[in-house]
């Protein structure tokens, strides 16, 4: 669930201030996880598997639309954010040139209200939550 929106981000744009979101990317679930698994360039351990696990039906829908969309799964997540209004910049932190351009990729996926719907369709927001009442 994506607690933030219960309060920071409300609160963030309340005052005028800016989010700079950490680990964007979700420890590469976000990435293409799932195909690069298939493909043998990555292998999930620890808490990502765990995580991995839990929401591999969400994580496979969401590459499934960034393959609709045309771009890759990254890209499609980091554009998400940078399509939030509190949002200021991800914090992408790239190991390689490779990563960082992938990263800066994101800059050219535009995501109309169609595909932001989709997309929080699979990865439902606070909405959902039991807590949204006390709002």
């Amino acid at each position: 669930m994506r607690q933030v929106e219960l309060e920071v981000i409300p609160a963030a744009q309340q005052y005028g201030l800016g989010l700079i979101p950490w680990s964007p990317l979700q420890g590469g679930l976000l990435g293409g996880v799932l195909k690069k698994e298939r493909d043998g360039v990555r292998r999930t351990e620890g808490r990502a598997a765990e995580t991995l696990k839990k929401h591999e039906d969400q994580i496979r829908q969401y590459e499934d639309f960034a393959d609709e969309l045309g771009h890759e799964p990254g890209d499609v997540a980091l554009a998400w954010l940078l399509h939030q209004p509190a949002v200021t910049a991800p914090i992408v932190g790239p190991r390689t040139h490779e990563q960082l351009d992938a990263a800066i990729g994101a800059l050219d996926v535009t995501l109309d209200a169609d595909a932001l719907k989709r997309l929080d369709d699979i990865f439902p927001g606070h909405r959902t939550a039991p807590e949204d009442y006390a709002w």
